[in-house]
C-alpha cells in the first residue's frame, strides 16, 4: 500500500512509496559507486565522455562565475566547469549519495583540483542554497533518479541568477523506431549481464535501464522544465536521442 504521507511512485517498473524510492536510489549508488566509472565507459564504449563535454560546451560559462553540479557523481562535468570558471570562480558538486559525493572528491584530489570546487552533500529536491545563488546549474544521468522531477526542475530554477543557465543531460527516446528496438535489445540482454561481470551486481543495472524508460521523453521534459518556470526551453539530441541534452534560462 502507498505510504500514508505520499504517494506512489516508480523504481524502475515498480511502484514504491514515493517516500521510499531516495533510499532505493541511494543502495544502487552505494552498491555500484567503487565500479561506477568503469561501467560508464563500458556501457557507452566511452562515448558518455563527449556528451558530457558537450554539454559543458553549452553552459556559457565565464572565468569567475559560479556553478552548480547537481548529482555530480563522480565529477567528469565538474572537472569542464572548474576549468572554464578559472581560479577565481566556484564549483559546487551535490550529490545525495554519500558514497558517489566521496568518489568525486578523491577523483579531483588525485587530479589536482582544488581550490575553487567545494562538495555538499544535497537532495536535488531541496537545495540548501540561496536564491539566486549561480551563474549556471546542471544534472547530469541524475535527474531520472529523482523522486518529484517538477519540485526538483523548481529548486534548481530557484537558484539560478536572472539570466543563469541549466543544463539536463539525461538518457531520452531515440528518434527512430529502429534504433529503439536495437537500444533495447542492448540495454535489457547486455547490461545487466555486464553489471553482473563487472561490478557483480545484475540487479542494479537493471533499474538502470528500466529507469531510463520510465524518464520523460524531450518533448515531455522540455514542458516540464517550461512549468518549472524556464524560457527559452531546447534540446539536443546526441546518439539518435539516445540522450539528450535540455536546455532553459532564468530571466
Amino acid at each position: 500500500m502507498p505510504d500514508e504521507r505520499g504517494g506512489t511512485t516508480h523504481f524502475g517498473y515498480r511502484d514504491v512509496p514515493e517516500d521510499a524510492k531516495a533510499s532505493m536510489v541511494g543502495a544502487v549508488f552505494s552498491s555500484v559507486a567503487d565500479k561506477y566509472d568503469i561501467m560508464n565507459d563500458a556501457m557507452s564504449f566511452g562515448a558518455h565522455r563527449a556528451w558530457k563535454l558537450f554539454a559543458a560546451s553549452q553552459s556559457g560559462l565565464k572565468r569567475g562565475q559560479c556553478v552548480l553540479d547537481v548529482a555530480a557523481g563522480s565529477g567528469d562535468l565538474s572537472r569542464h566547469f572548474r576549468a572554464q570558471v578559472g581560479d577565481t570562480g566556484l564549483v559546487v558538486m551535490t550529490d545525495i549519495n554519500a558514497d558517489m559525493l566521496s568518489r568525486g572528491r578523491d577523483r579531483m584530489i588525485d587530479a589536482g583540483a582544488t581550490g575553487n570546487i567545494t562538495y555538499c552533500l544535497a537532495d536535488a529536491e531541496n537545495l540548501a542554497f540561496a536564491d539566486g545563488s549561480f551563474d549556471c546549474v546542471s544534472i547530469a544521468f541524475g535527474l531520472r533518479n529523482v523522486t518529484r522531477i517538477p519540485k526538483a526542475l523548481r529548486a534548481m530554477q530557484r537558484v539560478l541568477r536572472p539570466g543563469g543557465k541549466l543544463l539536463v543531460l539525461e538518457f531520452s527516446r531515440p528518434v527512430s523506431a529502429p534504433l529503439r528496438r536495437l537500444y533495447d535489445l542492448y540495454s535489457f540482454g547486455v547490461i545487466p549481464a555486464m553489471g553482473k561481470l563487472i561490478a557483480d551486481d545484475a540487479d542494479s543495472y537493471r533499474y538502470l535501464v528500466e529507469s531510463i524508460r520510465k524518464h520523460p521523453d524531450q518533448e515531455t521534459l522540455a514542458a516540464m522544465m517550461r512549468d518549472a518556470g524556464f524560457e527559452n526551453v531546447s534540446w539536443h539530441n546526441l546518439a539518435g536521442g539516445v540522450v539528450a541534452l535540455h536546455t532553459g534560462y532564468r530571466f
